[in-house]
This record gives C-alpha cells, structure tokens and sequence, in this order.
C-alpha cells in the first residue's frame, strides 16, 4: 500500500493541546517494549490453543500434547514461553507438573480478541 493509497493531512498543522495531552498519558519506552513483548505471545495460535485448553481445566503436558496432537517438546517449548510471560503457572504432583492459567485475566484479553474478530 502506497501511502498515497492512505487519507492523510492536506496541511500539516500541529496541534500543540493533544500532543501534550497524549505525552503525559503515554507510557515509558520499556513499559511500551514489555507491552508489545506481552502480545507477541498471542501471536502464535499453538499458544493460544494451550491456553484454551487451560481455560477449561489444569492439566499435564502429557494431555496437551494429546489433545493438541504434538509431541510433549513443542509442549513444553511453548509452557516455557507462557510461563515467562506470566500467563501460566506450574506446580508438581508426583511425577507430572500440572499447568494452570496463572489468572483470569488472560481468559478476558482473549475473550475481548474474539469479540474484536468477530466484529
């Protein structure tokens, strides 16, 4: 798409009263990184299958990967990245470790995601 292809300005007039409006509402740098780092994770529909999974109970990786129909490595690759966002939590029983959301939050960004698609 060529940006004459996009609406845009005829004149360039700055509006100084929204630009210092939005500056002071507007998150740092790093705030802004880790936020765009966070939806990064919604990006991969593997993670987004696991987390529906969840949504309904805590489970295994043994029964992810059944369900899912993949081997428990790609699994556990995937665990490994919702677990360093923070989406996912693990604890252990006996030999298996069980995976839960971490809260009900994700269960609500995802819920809005569907409602925007289906917009």
């Amino acid at each position: 798409m060529a940006i004459n292809d996009v609406e845009h300005c005829e004149t360039c007039e700055i509006h100084e009263d929204k630009i210092k409006q939005v500056s002071e509402h507007m998150p740092d740098e790093d705030e802004l990184y880790d936020l765009a780092e966070l939806f990064k994770i919604f990006g991969d529909s593997t993670r987004i299958r696991i987390l529906y999974v969840l949504f309904e109970s805590e489970v295994c990786v043994c029964d992810l990967a059944e369900m899912l129909h993949m081997n428990q490595s790609a699994i556990s690759h995937q665990l490994k990245i919702l677990k360093q966002a923070k989406l996912v939590t693990g604890r252990r029983e006996g030999k298996s470790v069980i995976y839960s959301l971490a809260d009900e939050h994700v269960r609500t960004i995802i819920d809005q995601g569907r409602e925007h698609i289906e917009e």
